[in-house]
């Protein structure tokens, strides 16, 4: 019986030994991978706090879009339920005071309207059939009214008359007229004529009613007062507001009659109202503005009426987003980005804080972009998005006092615990330039050895105010899947390092951000894997001026990728989608003012040093960085000589990847270029 037992323990041994084997050989990430992530987004959390509202977004491989479903989690069982499902997609999801109904956003035969869900009985009604999509839903504290924002169309100006069509005759579509100073936007294309203002309408269902009027957009997060008598929204309603872009300010809405009282004053942008439990007090953000490239959004709190305005934590040198009243009104909760990584925290209205969680993130798919959601309900539970660099956007939860957090939702486990993906750890350098302390992430390859020699990319964030950090990003994983160590930098101009790091680059972008960068990429090449003669780069937007700019000042990179650039800043500038605020507040004066400093910060003009071979990438229907600025650079490239190719993404504005299938292809691309210019 012994040696039995013997014989069958070594079998079991060598069995299990095959599975772990097996276990361990898991498959790298692939493109088509990128059809079956998902990830979530806007909690909402009930006013009992027993339940948590969250969109949960899938790819669609037959249509190459994402789809967004309304789904509902009980906190305690963590039971996951939908809400919508099917072609019935859903946004602007807004939960009534009796944690029984929701509104929200959808699409019928006529577009965009207004649904209502029970959750005791399942029950669906449409309430609306407007002619406009409405959005920022927000309910009265009684739950008998309905805000929601709508654009109000006006016709569009025309410039003489053409003579009357004949019958059946087949003319060219009519002369377009511009007179506005901002008519288009990223994203959408040309500006619908119009405004958006705020209405009401009856929970029930019914007529909805314009509260806001005059040539002013009113396109603003809207919160009520305690007694539903009145709304607060912000908006830029100044004489200059087509130059001045930013000057917002909160307004109180009466529901009666529509009368509009000024709160703040100030210059600079004032939104996001959050009125606090009894009414007393509403808390907003903002900066003073100054002209600079970058200014840190700013937390204050004001009495009800406008007065006693004052600014807390005023020594946290970060970002702050969604302030979120506690129960009782005693504590805001927020969210800011430090040191490449999204904090949720709690400050009491002295100033005290106290940070309650961190790695927030994961809903930028493509790139490892910072963007994160909070939300908090009743019983001080709070409910955030949370990711790390193996994972996008789950939903979390907590509870004020409590220490434990709760993850409620695992949307990609069945896909990528399945996958053998890159490792990512952090690293800090002093830069060449000045000894500025400057943070990166390098992710290494599966089946990693630090014995091997290994090609890298050096992957460029845009903005340039923004940040990188340790969340999750396809592309990063396809291109370290494919074989190369992959590094990524927070140089100086990177957001949640503070207001003085920020503007290190203020006029003066690029400049001593390429030696950030060249800083982090000799550190990675001291760790001794990497081959030195194997060296790629590319970035997007802000990323992509630095990638042509670095192809511009070395030729130590065997091929690089400028993705959606700016070339040239004084075509950007004059042709971009928002010139008031990139002249405004990105140089000094404006081109025909002292067109000397625009083109000493341009890419274009060291074109004359590149020898490395440079392939464009960009959208043909971008127009945040529009594609002339990668035709400029090149046709520059073409006429010098050196290799190039120009890759255009139809349909695609400044995001790229908004599409799966565009991510898929834009990696793809990448990497292609980069292997036809590899050793081999």
């Amino acid at each position: 019986m012994k040696a039995i037992s013997l014989r069958l323990l070594v079998a079991s041994a060598f069995f299990l030994s095959i599975d772990a084997s097996i276990a361990a050989e898991k498959p790298k990430l692939t493109d088509v991978d990128v059809f079956e992530l998902a990830y979530a987004s806007d909690p909402i959390v009930s006013h009992n706090g027993d339940k948590v509202l969250y969109f949960q977004h899938n790819m669609d491989i037959m249509t190459d879009r994402s789809r967004r479903h309304l789904w509902i989690a009980d906190v305690q069982s963590g039971d996951l339920r939908p809400i919508t499902s099917g072609a019935m997609t859903a946004s602007h999801a807004a939960l009534a005071p009796d944690d029984n109904r929701v509104a929200f956003v959808s699409k019928d035969d006529t577009g965009n309207q207004i649904f209502m869900h029970w959750l005791d009985s399942g029950q669906t009604a449409q309430l609306t059939r407007v002619p406009e999509a409405p959005s920022r839903l927000s309910w009265s504290p009684n739950g008998r009214w309905l805000a929601f924002t709508m654009r109000v169309p006006e016709a569009p100006p025309t410039m003489g008359k053409l003579p009357a069509k004949p019958k059946g005759a087949d003319w060219a579509d009519p002369p377009v007229v511009v007179d506005r100073m901002i008519y288009r936007n990223d994203g959408r294309g040309t500006r619908k004529h119009g405004f958006t203002h705020v209405f009401v309408m009856p929970a029930t269902g019914g007529s909805p009613r314009q509260l806001t009027h005059g040539d002013f957009d009113h396109n603003s997060d809207i919160d009520w007062a305690v007694d539903s008598s009145a709304l607060f929204i912000s908006s830029n309603r100044n004489a200059d507001r087509d130059v001045d872009v930013v000057n917002s300010d909160i307004y109180r809405v009466e529901v009666a009659d529509g009368a509009m009282t000024q709160l703040t004053d100030r210059k600079g942008p004032d939104n996001n109202p959050t009125v606090s439990p009894d009414g007393e007090q509403i808390a907003y953000l903002g900066w003073d503005d100054q002209k600079l490239g970058y200014h840190r959004t700013r937390l204050y709190v004001m009495d009800s009426d406008g007065s006693n305005r004052r600014e807390l934590l005023a020594g946290l040198d970060r970002d702050i987003a969604q302030p979120a009243w506690s129960e009782d009104g005693k504590q805001i909760f927020f969210q800011y980005d430090d040191l490449g990584d999204t904090v949720l925290a709690v400050t009491d209205l002295q100033g005290e804080m106290v940070e309650l969680v961190r790695g927030l993130g994961g809903k930028s798919l493509g790139r490892p972009y910072s963007g994160a959601d909070i939300a908090v309900g009743g019983n001080n539970v709070y409910a955030y998005t949370s990711g790390s660099t193996a994972r996008p956007a789950d939903i979390s939860v907590g509870q004020l006092g409590s220490e434990k957090q709760k993850q409620l939702t695992f949307l990609n486990e069945n896909l990528l615990a399945h996958r053998d993906l890159a490792e990512v750890e952090a690293f800090w350098v002093k830069s060449s330039a000045d000894g500025e302390d400057i943070q990166g992430w390098i992710a290494k390859p599966p089946g990693f050895d630090p014995k091997k020699q290994y090609p890298m990319i050096l992957e460029i964030h845009g903005g340039p105010f923004t940040n990188y950090g340790f969340r999750f990003s396809t592309e990063v994983q396809l291109y370290a899947a494919a074989g190369y160590v992959v590094v990524y930098v927070n140089p100086r101009g990177s957001t949640s390092y503070g207001e003085d790091f920020g503007n290190l680059i203020h006029h003066a972008y690029p400049g001593q951000d390429y030696d950030d960068l060249m800083t982090a990429v000799d550190h990675v090449i001291a760790q001794g894997y990497i081959d030195n003669d194997q060296l790629y780069v590319t970035g997007g937007s802000g990323g992509g001026v630095l990638t042509a700019w670095i192809v511009g000042k070395t030729d130590r990179f065997r091929a690089a990728v400028v993705a959606k650039p700016v070339i040239n800043w004084a075509s950007f500038v004059l042709y971009a989608d928002n010139p008031p605020y990139f002249s405004r507040y990105w140089f000094a004066d404006m081109p025909w003012e002292d067109y000397e400093s625009y083109w000493r910060r341009s890419p274009l003009s060291l074109v004359g040093n590149v020898s490395t071979p440079t392939m464009l990438l960009t959208g043909e229907a971008d127009l945040r960085t529009p594609i002339a600025e990668s035709e400029q650079y090149y046709q520059a490239l073409k006429l010098r000589g050196v290799d190039t190719a120009m890759v255009r993404m139809p349909g695609a504005y400044h995001g790229i990847a908004r599409r799966p299938s565009q991510l898929i292809g834009k990696v793809n691309a990448i990497l292609e270029w980069f292997d036809r210019h590899s050793e081999d």
